[in-house]
């Protein structure tokens, strides 16, 4: 099965050897985002709340420039750096996907690119709504 190489400009451009996506017949492979401005590729500044708004509308970005939308999301995994913004995750998704919401795993790390505080990265399957 081909594969179709995903890339927008509305969201950050790979900062290493990857695509933004990657679709595979109806499944997509979204790269991690971390909280860059697509424009600039500067981190976004302020709370955490703004850096995970940030994380969401670049995957965002990237699930239309594929054909679907967040809500097509069938696996989501964040990365944080503090698992005490766990929370502030969950308030936020709430404000980008509907239900039934996608399967999801929340991991604490040491550290990220760029000393972002939160990445997230995704499965996406098209049509499963």
């Amino acid at each position: 099965m081909a594969r179709e190489i995903i890339h927008t400009e509305q969201a950050p451009q790979a900062i290493g050897t990857y695509s933004q996506a990657v679709k595979v017949g109806g499944t997509v492979y979204l790269s991690g985002q971390i909280p860059l401005l697509p424009a600039t590729m500067d981190l976004v500044e302020g709370e955490i709340e703004a850096q995970i708004r940030q994380v969401f509308d670049n995957l965002q970005a990237v699930a239309i420039a594929a054909g679907g939308s967040l809500n097509d999301l069938v696996k989501l995994n964040i990365f944080l750096v503090d698992l005490g913004h766990f929370g502030m995750v969950n308030q936020v998704m709430a404000d980008y996907f509907e239900q039934p919401y996608p399967a999801r795993a929340a991991v604490g790390v040491a550290a990220l690119p760029r000393g972002a505080a939160v990445e997230m990265d995704g499965i996406m399957e098209l049509g499963s709504r």
